[in-house]
């Protein structure tokens, strides 16, 4: 490297020392009552928007990152679809390098599909989508991804044990502009990035483990969201599949974003 080009990169370095500076003590002066009451609000609108909605339908794109044990950090994407009718009709589709699963929801039974694999099974489980992403999270320890934002109020779901609030101004996500909110408790971060205008609805959302090494990340992006008329028209009973076989649905592994070789204890 000649003397010329070393002072090039020096110049580079000093300059991103300055701005790294700069963030650090941005973000370290403490936030004022204002902005916290402000990023209150705009998460109170954006709550009070989806609850007001009897149809919704989105794609989605996740992130969930993993750390092994040799402290390496990994990425699982996925993708998927979901079509919600208040208060308890849901449809959610998801595929993923693992498997492809359907989630159906009519009001009364909760049928889950592996569809590479064939399979599904089915549990009763009356009463609208809030019960049901409590049942399946509680009763089956199979919570569903991003499910916060599908319940019917999500401010309180999300503002239980924050300690720390910051409006962080704007971002732009799939071209979209958002206003950019982040949130801490004692044991998870979380962002949140929402529509900007009459229609704010959740952009992406971003979860950071603070009790884990190195702090993975779960993040859900959404696009193509619709609502009332335009949301896709919902089919909510569900139609086996030909050839398929019904299980127990403790027999159907690898359902969420986490598949077995890469759990605790798995081969990673």
């Amino acid at each position: 490297m000649n003397r010329a080009t070393q002072k090039s990169f020096a110049r580079a370095a000093t300059a991103a020392s300055a701005v790294a500076l700069v963030l650090t003590i941005g973000l370290g002066a403490p936030t004022t009552l204002a902005d916290e009451a402000e990023a209150k609000t705009l998460l109170k609108a954006m709550s009070d928007y989806l609850a007001a909605q009897k149809t919704i339908s989105f794609g989605y794109d996740t992130n969930l990152e993993i750390v092994t044990k040799d402290h390496q950090k990994l990425l699982l994407a996925s993708s998927g679809a979901v079509d919600l009718s208040r208060p308890d009709k849901f449809r959610a589709t998801r595929s993923g390098g693992f498997a492809e699963v359907e989630m159906v929801f009519d009001g009364k039974t909760v049928t889950l599909v592996r569809k590479d694999a064939n399979l599904y099974g089915q549990v009763d489980i009356p009463g609208s989508v809030d019960n049901l992403v409590d049942e399946l999270r509680n009763k089956y320890q199979r919570p569903v991804p991003g499910a916060d934002l599908l319940l019917s109020n999500v401010y309180d779901e999300l503002m239980r044990d924050v300690i720390d609030i910051k409006d962080l101004g704007s971002g732009v996500i799939g071209g979209t502009e958002c206003d950019h909110l982040a949130f801490r408790t004692s044991e998870v971060d979380w962002q949140i990035w929402i529509a900007q205008g009459e229609h704010p609805y959740p952009c992406r959302y971003v979860i950071t483990s603070k009790g884990v090494d190195q702090g993975p990340q779960y993040s859900v992006q959404i696009s193509g969201w619709k609502t009332g008329d335009q949301a896709a028209p919902g089919d909510f009973a569900f139609k086996a599949p030909t050839d398929s076989k019904k299980v127990d649905v403790k027999e159907l592994t690898d359902t969420d974003e986490l598949p077995s070789e890469f759990s605790i204890g798995g081969g990673q």
